[in-house]
């Protein structure tokens, strides 16, 4: 007699094995769209990370870019370039022109001179090269002492490019007393010298707190980097393009600084003897 079936007793089923196939084909799929993930990062970290300096990488690696259509070209330098070798620097060149200008660190705040000013201010001088002087403006100093310090320390002369204001620091003084204070330089420093000085500042500086008409009617050194055209709209004498820049002469890296003209319009900025008018 066969046996009797009970409720309770549950049916096995065999197990069915999984395919290689099968296997293979969800390792496949974890691989791609983790290749998928890789290039999606990689994208990314290029558009907001690498490409927007892609100047400064190809400028710290030798190969930096000069913005097209411009011949007269410049530097500026401080106690950070330490010594330079002014008889290898007059005749190195920038992109295939030689340096016409230089800008040197005079001054800063109230009381401290550039250690290495008076050598280099001497020296481009005695090496033919157009040069300039420049204050570091301290915004929580008092104004006509920084202007009466630099007229103190730094002697400029016919011939020399104008008095240079280089503002970099906002402070915590209110917008309206800041640029107040700032002109009071400006004007102090013009009644002895009888030309208007240059303003140095970055681009989104200018914008942000010195783009007032009381200031549009200095000449403006604007510090811009990385890009192919200044962006700036409004009128400019010379563009600080970049900071890396290697020229014959300096141990390490430079600024490097275009005018915006030519040298006829250089010379013509300088500061004039006394028997020449003012353009």
């Amino acid at each position: 007699m066969s046996k009797p079936i009970r409720k309770d007793a549950k049916r096995s089923r065999p197990k069915r094995k999984r395919s290689g196939g099968s296997r293979l084909r969800s390792w496949g799929g974890l691989i791609a769209g983790g290749v998928l993930v890789v290039l999606l990062y990689v994208g990314l970290f290029y558009h907001f990370f690498v490409s927007p300096l892609s100047f400064r990488w190809r400028a710290i690696y030798g190969e930096p870019d000069y913005p097209a259509g411009f011949d007269v070209m410049g530097i500026d330098v401080s106690h950070h370039q330490a010594d330079i070798d002014w008889d290898r620097l007059r005749n190195a060149n920038i992109g295939g022109h030689p340096i016409n200008f230089v800008f040197i660190k005079g001054t800063e705040g109230e009381n401290l001179t550039d250690e290495n000013f008076n050598e280099n201010f001497y020296r481009a001088h005695e090496n033919d090269i157009v040069r300039g002087a420049y204050h570091f403006y301290k915004a929580n100093r008092d104004a006509k002492r920084q202007a009466r310090f630099f007229l103190h320390q730094v002697h400029l002369v016919p011939g020399d490019l104008p008095p240079v204001l280089d503002i970099e620091e906002r402070g915590t003084k209110p917008l309206r007393e800041f640029q107040r204070d700032v002109l009071a330089w400006l004007r102090l420093v013009e009644a002895e010298y009888g030309v208007a000085p240059i303003i140095y500042t970055g681009y989104k500086f200018k914008v942000d707190y010195l783009n007032t008409a009381d200031f549009d009617r200095y000449p403006l050194w604007i510090a811009h980097y990385y890009e192919k055209k200044l962006r700036y709209e409004g009128t400019w004498s010379f563009w600080q393009y970049t900071d890396c820049g290697r020229v014959d002469g300096i141990r390490g890296t430079v600024d490097l600084n275009i005018y915006n003209g030519d040298m006829r319009r250089l010379m013509g900025l300088t500061i004039p003897s006394p028997s020449e008018p003012t353009e």
